[in-house]
């Protein structure tokens, strides 16, 4: 049915590969042709359509992309506050950009969700370091230098500082590189397009950016804007540098308090990741639900098929719904026979997040208690997502199996968990694929009696088949098409066992005689077609018509019974004669997964309750009922790779910090200063976890993503502070404590230019509302978040610990009587 009426559905799917938005445009503009070629009494429509929210979730994408750019510009400007230097860094986002799609052409990748968000908040970072050289440029022309001559010592001075970030930051995702499985597969296009974005922004920072310094920047002594925007941007500018060089000198005179604090940030690390609510994909709304109803297992077709329309008329009425299609299967027996005759499907389209208001969840807690009006049936909504995982379809969206040898022993704790999990809050629309309640009805045949009645056991079973196992017994042709002649006993006859008692076995075999004998009809039968047929076709229809029936009933035929047609006398003998009738239940289906007996309990979670919740709450509930040993539990589908991933999580995270350690050391040629660069890490973690628990989002697969590039984003502010300290202790011979100080003073306005652009990058992700957003939005909170914090402590507590890790270096150093040497670094040009 589609919305209530009469229905044939017509599902298309895309190839592999396929352009979707394509592919759908191109069905659709088909559908005028379609529509000329049927009886106008037929209307066709389109019920589902994917490729809308895919549609709204790209523009979403598109729009949230542009913003991130036009904020990160207007970043650039507010501290440059020059439109011409402004364009130089501007320069590197729209090519850094744009250079990604030649690498997913080459690599075959597709302009999807992820790969446009792993563009939008790349716009952030590919603009750190054309803002590093030009600002560490812009400084010598100040100082009275050549733009030509700045250009070239700004860029040298900084090479290797751009070079450290950009390294560093490309290693954080070596592990997902790695990463096999669901995890690789959905996020290898995410990391690729990410790279060498990153890695293009290098090259241009190294390259167009001095290039267009020495040409557009104003040279020393040229007169600057007095505008009253400028004057108040220097004069805040100039301010907050004062106020942070002031309070960093009282931060490095109480060194054990500020180690003390990042002390305190690595404890509150491990406490957050651990109580944080987990998930493994935030829950979408797509716009579209899918429904079973499931009744007990002996009700008939009849009686279920007036329940299906009855739910539907419920969801129908709704006013977000758009359309419902419903379907029931009659089994092909009138309700007798296999599973599916008790159960309905419902798939339902929502209007546009626009019109409604409501999201999926809503509306689906709005329709729940409704459901309950329809008595004998259970009836389980479930949101269709984008990224669904396991083969096995069910009830609700996640599922937990279990698997046993003992069948009876397996049913009963199944049946035990299922109602234990009932009761529980933090999962719902529990649900078992267990279906132990079919009627059956024992046919035990005398074999004595009827063999003294002259019948066999082939002619008992064949006359049972013709009864209730729809048997072809004739092809109809007519010149457009052929149709097939089953036959059964008359649909009023099915709703009761008791017609066993009228069935009559014929001595004969079943063959019957006179016109009945070849199954044809009186006058043969052709359909009619849309051309009237000639008197000619007319004749060759019904003798191929008569031919098929005569060749139905020969020997090799199978009719009735197979036997050719009877000349001998026939008797009919009443089943019930020679058999007696015993009625019963007995499963409808029985699962299998492996060598063992299986069967899967189904649940959803409750609006706004993590996955981590869920799992936990059906952990305890097999402890609490005492699942005995032979019966084994497990996760499947997606709440089986939820706990994969949960599991994966902190070696995912070890392996990052490892790979950028490494990185850096080997470009540092010390194992000292890379821990001062990763000592950034943990305030940043802390900002991450608690703008998700703020917002009320869980920590999922994307968030996670988040926290790995928060890893590569927050340690720029270190490198930049350790390079210039190295440099100023090796070229002008300054103590630690002077040599850091200057440095924080000197790198404060590109810190603060690249951190705030990398915020401003991904705040557009962090506050998108509308379709599709909910799968990026806690990827731009966690890095909005964790920059915010890491940045009010990371001004304080890296200088710090440079201070404690470079005397302990020295100490070393003196210790083993070697002569206390500084990193090896690049000498930059001579000024």
């Amino acid at each position: 049915l589609y919305n209530g009426k009469p229905a044939i559905s017509v599902i298309v799917t895309q190839q592999p590969g396929a352009n979707i938005i394509e592919t759908v445009d191109r069905v659709i503009g088909l559908i005028p042709e379609i529509k000329q070629s049927i009886p106008s009494t037929i209307d066709l429509h389109v019920a589902h359509d994917r490729s809308v929210t895919i549609r709204a979730s790209l523009k979403q994408v598109e729009k949230t992309l542009v913003g991130a750019v036009i904020l990160v510009i207007l970043v650039v400007f507010v501290f440059l506050r020059d439109i011409r230097s402004t364009l130089i860094p501007a320069v590197a986002v729209p090519v850094s950009l744009i250079g990604p799609f030649g690498a997913m052409y080459l690599f075959g990748f597709s302009l999807d969700n992820f790969s446009l968000m792993s563009l939008t908040i790349a716009t952030g970072f590919v603009v750190d370091d054309a803002i590093v050289v030009m600002e560490n440029t812009t400084r010598h022309i100040e100082a009275g230098m050549p733009r030509v001559k700045a250009a070239f010592v700004g860029a040298s001075e900084v090479g290797f500082t751009v070079l450290s970030m950009s390294l560093s930051l490309v290693a954080v995702f070596a592990p997902l590189l790695l990463v096999g499985g669901l995890l690789g597969r959905l996020f290898h296009e995410f990391t690729v397009t990410l790279t060498v974005a990153i890695l293009i922004s290098l090259v241009i920072s190294l390259t167009t950016t001095p290039m267009m310094c020495a040409r557009f920047l104003s040279e020393h002594g040229q007169t600057k804007p007095t505008s009253r925007f400028f004057r108040f941007t220097e004069a805040s500018f100039a301010r907050m540098k004062a106020g942070y060089e002031s309070t960093l000198d009282w931060a490095v005179g109480h060194g054990l308090v500020m180690m003390g604090i990042l002390l305190v940030t690595v404890i509150l690390n491990v406490v957050l990741f651990i109580v944080i609510p987990k998930g493994f994909f935030p829950q979408q709304d797509t716009g579209q639900m899918r429904g079973v109803a499931r009744s007990d297992q002996s009700t008939s077709f009849q009686s279920m098929k007036q329940k299906m329309i009855q739910i539907e008329k419920i969801i129908q009425d709704d006013p977000a719904v758009e359309s419902v299609v419903s379907n029931i299967n009659s089994g092909g027996n009138g309700g007798f026979g296999p599973s599916g005759t008790t159960t309905a499907t419902f798939n339902v389209t929502l209007k546009p997040l626009s019109e409604r208001k409501k999201s999926v969840d809503d509306i689906i807690a709005r329709l729940r208690p409704k459901f309950f009006e329809v008595k004998g049936t259970q009836t389980f909504l479930q949101a269709v997502q984008d990224i669904m995982t396991g083969g096995r379809s069910s009830s609700s969206q996640y599922q937990y199996t279990l698997t046993g040898d003992d069948l009876t022993e397996l049913k009963t704790w199944s049946d035990k968990l299922r109602r234990e999990l009932q009761n529980v809050k933090e999962v719902t629309d529990v649900d078992s694929d267990q279906q132990p309640g079919g009627l059956e009805t024992e046919v035990v045949v005398d074999r004595d009696s009827a063999y003294r009645l002259g019948l066999t056991s082939s002619q008992i079973d064949a006359t049972l088949y013709d009864a209730f196992g729809q048997r072809l017994v004739s092809t109809i042709y007519n010149p457009l098409n052929q149709y097939h002649v089953v036959m059964e006993v008359a649909p009023e006859y099915w709703q009761n066992p008791e017609i066993l008692k009228d069935i009559y076995v014929s001595t004969t075999g079943g063959g019957v005689s006179g016109t009945a004998s070849t199954n044809a009809v009186a006058g043969t039968t052709v359909l009619t077609s849309a051309a009237a047929p000639t008197a000619s076709s007319v004749a060759n229809d019904t003798a191929r018509n008569a031919q098929a029936n005569a060749l139905a009933n020969t020997a090799k035929g199978g009719a009735s019974t197979g036997a050719a047609v009877s000349t001998a006398r026939e008797a009919m003998v009443p089943l019930a004669a020679f058999a007696h009738f015993g009625n019963g239940q007995t499963p409808t289906q029985v699962n299998h997964q492996g060598s063992f007996a299986a069967t899967t309990i189904s649940f959803n979670l409750p609006a706004g309750e993590p996955m981590s919740a869920g799992t936990e709450a059906i952990d305890s509930a097999m402890k609490r009922i005492g699942m005995p040993a032979t019966i084994h539990g497990e996760y499947a589908g997606t709440a089986k790779n939820f706990r994969q991933y949960q599991g994966q999580l902190p070696l995912m995270l070890v392996a990052a910090l490892l790979a950028v350690y490494i990185v850096l050391g080997v470009l540092y040629e010390s194992y000292i200063h890379p821990i001062t660069i990763l000592s950034t890490l943990p305030s940043a973690g802390i900002g991450a976890l608690l703008a998700l628990m703020i917002t009320g989002n869980e920590l999922t697969l994307i968030a996670f993503i988040g926290i790995l590039l928060l890893i590569g984003i927050v340690k720029k502010n270190a490198i930049m502070m350790v390079d210039f300290a190295l440099e100023a202790e090796r070229a002008e011979g300054l103590e630690p404590r002077a040599a850091i100080l200057k440095a924080c003073a000197l790198r404060f306005r590109p810190i603060m230019m690249t951190t705030l652009a990398a915020i401003f990058g991904a705040l557009p992700l962090a506050i998108a509302s509308g379709d599709g957003t909910e799968m990026r939005r806690p990827l731009g909170i966690s890095i909005v978040g964790g920059l915010v914090v890491s940045q009010m402590l990371t001004l304080y507590t890296t200088p710090v610990v440079y201070l404690y890790l470079e005397r302990f270096r020295q100490w070393r150093k003196r210790k083993s009587g070697r002569k206390t040497m500084t990193p090896l670094r690049p000498r930059p040009a001579e000024a």
